[in-house]
């Protein structure tokens, strides 16, 4: 790093943009704050010494996917949860099975996960992980049908306050990590992926074929054939598989 510049001022800007930041900030952006042409190591060099200044107090400055950002310690949250009381968010075993799938065998299709999981996965569960930002179609696989490819999004990594997948916890510890996340608005409260009380079991997840339901980011819509289906909430009620399902899970992932 320049010698010329001043460390405690580098600091001091560096602490202010990222305490003001509603999202991560990437070197990049963090570069456009100085006149001087910084190199990402003497960056990174800073970042970790601010990051020790804030060493011992309720918020820390982490390195997620998206870039660098401030955040409440994990031990802090409990008590940041009584000025805004909400309940937390709970998933349904279908929704958090089909996450973790995706999340460990990435790329992978529908069809994917239903051999994984051995039932029908309903288009509801996928379309309502893209609209929380944690899943996202990256492309076809080339076979009849051309079945969508989904892959997990940055914001899902932002979301866990990892870097990279390589930080993803074990499969154990999954559920617990993501239901630990703050819950996030959507556009639509019918695309809200919580799990109702509700009846019905499994039968939210009726057989469906790869390619007969395709969803609309732009519609908010279900499109199938032409025909629009709304989302109700029932829906994405707990799928309730039989006792050691998970398990199965757990085993044909690793």
């Amino acid at each position: 790093m320049d010698e010329n510049l001043d460390l405690a001022q580098l600091k001091k800007v560096l602490e202010t943009a990222l305490l003001t930041s509603a999202e991560p900030l990437t070197l990049a952006d963090l570069k456009k704050l100085f006149d001087e042409d910084l190199s990402n190591d003497a960056l990174k060099n800073v970042l970790e010494d601010l990051r020790g200044d804030w060493e011992g107090r309720g918020i820390e400055l982490v390195s997620v996917a998206s870039g660098w950002r401030f955040r409440a310690r994990p031990e802090s949250q409990k008590f940041l949860d009584r000025l805004e009381p909400q309940k937390p968010p709970k998933y349904s075993r279908a929704v958090l099975e089909t996450l973790a799938i995706i999340a460990y065998r990435q790329p992978c299709t529908r069809g994917d996960i239903e051999d994984i999981r051995g039932v029908a996965v309903s288009s509801n569960i996928l379309k309502s992980l893209e609209a929380r930002g944690w899943i996202d179609v990256v492309g076809h696989r080339e076979v009849p049908g051309r079945p969508q490819i989904y892959a997990t999004t940055k914001q899902f990594l932002d979301d866990l306050n990892l870097r990279s997948l390589e930080e993803l916890p074990t499969l154990d510890d999954l559920g617990t990590l993501v239901e630990s996340t703050p819950a996030a608005p959507v556009a639509d409260d019918s695309l809200d992926i919580s799990a109702a009380a509700t009846e019905g079991g499994d039968a939210a997840e009726g057989p469906e074929s790869e390619d007969s339901v395709e969803f609309s980011a732009e519609d908010g819509a279900l499109d199938a054939g032409g025909e629009t289906l709304d989302v109700e909430p029932h829906d994405l009620a707990p799928a309730g598989p039989a006792e050691g399902h998970s398990t199965l899970i757990a085993a044909r992932l690793h």
